[in-house]
């Protein structure tokens, strides 16, 4: 069984709160993640979208794109427009031999609002999310025609964050719509992390290997503080640093036969939380659980 180990941006620098980075160019960032061991990186701000541009600057490294994020506008915009949205990222990810788009939702999110407190965020109806499920499926859907899958998000603070929600809108989107887990999201949500991949393996197609600190989540006062307050906080961290145990995770996960992409991600203070030495210990930690799993990793 084989898998790719990368990692993403936002350990260097936060797309939702600039002011949350590393002042590090493209080429440092890419140079410490491969020092760190990994082989790919999903796209960030910092990206240039000019393919012959990126895949010179890649390939100095040894680092491929192996994913990246797309603000989809899907629950309230119309398909046609988001195709046209897409356009140029879906193009780049192709010439980049990409595995997919991450598509996170932006209408009706509050993730970038550091005063919108966590228990403000938009709740949905069955009604609603089977439309939007519906909507999705067929996006998802034309995205891979165009030769690049999609993989859809949930997410702290967005319409579709707790394991009840998700479980709806695998319920009422079709198999054309993959699912990236993400298992700090999903803890952070109170979900039952190892039931998620029980219940909704055959649609996951890249995973977000976060951990978190419940100790600081526990500590959050949800009508109070925003996601963003929970990022500064320290609510998420790297495989290893946090409360999340990865190896029942990663063993799940190898016992349905994913193969794909375990992308570390932890949004944080980069002064507090050296990106390079953050890297180091999830990379270590994610070789550890994922070799006791019987992963090859590429």
């Amino acid at each position: 069984m084989k898998a790719h180990l990368g990692i993403a941006p936002i350990a260097w620098w936060n797309d939702d709160l600039e002011e949350l980075s590393d002042d590090v160019s493209l080429e440092e960032c890419l140079r410490q993640a491969s020092e760190a061991g990994y082989t790919g990186m999903e796209t960030g701000r910092r990206f240039p979208m000019d393919a012959s541009v990126l895949g010179t600057v890649i390939a100095k490294y040894r680092i491929s794109v192996c994913g990246g994020w797309f603000s989809g506008e899907l629950l309230t915009g119309d398909i046609e427009r988001e195709k046209d949205r897409v356009a140029e990222q879906l193009a780049l990810f192709k010439a980049m031999n990409a595995p997919c788009i991450v598509y996170g939702e932006t209408s009706g999110t509050i993730q970038g609002d550091q005063i919108a407190p966590l228990a403000t965020k938009l709740k949905l109806d069955e009604a609603q999310i089977k439309d939007y499920g519906h909507k999705l499926t067929a996006f998802a859907e034309w995205c891979f025609e165009q030769g690049m899958p999609l993989s859809y998000h949930h997410h702290m603070a967005a319409p579709i964050e707790t394991e009840a929600e998700l479980d709806l809108l695998m319920a009422h989107s079709g198999i054309g719509l993959p699912l990236l887990f993400d298992v700090g999201h999903m803890a952070f949500a109170g979900g039952d992390v190892l039931r998620v991949i029980d219940n909704h393996h055959s649609r996951i197609n890249h995973v977000h290997a976060k951990d978190v600190r419940m100790e600081i989540i526990n500590g959050l006062n949800r009508g109070k503080h925003s996601f963003l307050d929970a990022v500064i906080k320290g609510a998420f961290t790297v495989p290893g640093d946090g409360s999340l145990d990865f190896g029942p995770i990663v063993n799940r996960l190898a016992g349905y036969g994913y193969e794909g992409w375990f992308v570390v991600e932890a949004e944080q203070d980069p002064v507090a939380n050296p990106p390079l030495e953050m890297a180091k210990k999830g990379q270590l930690k994610l070789l550890s659980v994922m070799n006791a799993a019987g992963y090859k990793i590429i």
